[in-house]
């Protein structure tokens, strides 16, 4: 690619950081462009790399990731990994229409948006509903929604779940759903 292209490729990530994207279709999310919001960017053309600091938000359809520094790594202009540090970068996904959120935290954080997958180093958390991962290495496949957390080479960087009960209010609002639901197929 040519000097000018970069730089091209670099202006237009601005120009499309330059405004707030709608929550598009759950599916697509890779699909949409990722928007940047900071209060610093620079563009290094020698090592491809965009650099922004700064309350840094990043937006690529229903991903939102807020952090301190995201460093955008570029192989042939397109963005093949981004890289959150921070005091916790955090990051917020809807995975299906009407689910609830998968939300996490870590120190550092690598997004890979070709292969839909986010990888969340030391102080690590991601959390959905009722359920909580915390572990130095977690993996969240964004496409299908799959955490992986740990490493089996390593006792060291142990994985911690927490898995609370439902309120019981909440259970019985379903349970009695669930019973109105079956007498009324029984009729």
């Amino acid at each position: 690619m040519k000097p000018t292209n970069k730089v091209m490729a670099f202006c237009g990530a601005l120009l499309i950081g330059a405004y707030n994207s709608q929550i598009l279709a759950l599916e697509t999310d890779a699909d949409q462009p990722i928007t940047i919001d900071s209060n610093t960017a620079t563009y290094d053309d020698v090592s491809a790399t965009s650099t922004y600091t700064g309350n840094v938000i990043s937006i690529q359809g229903s991903i939102k990731v807020n952090s301190d520094k995201l460093v955008v790594y570029f192989v042939e202009g397109d963005a093949e990994k981004m890289v959150f540090t921070g005091n916790k970068a955090k990051f917020k996904q809807t995975p299906s229409p009407g689910a609830e959120d998968v939300t996490g935290e870590a120190m550092t954080g690598e997004y890979y948006p070709k292969k839909n997958l986010l990888v969340l180093k030391t102080q690590a958390t991601v959390w959905q509903g009722n359920a909580t991962y915390s572990s130095d290495l977690i993996e969240y496949d964004i496409k299908r929604s799959v955490v992986k957390a740990g490493e089996k080479s390593s006792d060291a960087k142990r994985v911690h779940v927490l898995l609370k009960p439902k309120q019981k209010t909440e259970a019985k609002k379903n349970d009695n759903t669930g019973s109105k639901a079956a007498d009324k197929n029984l009729q």
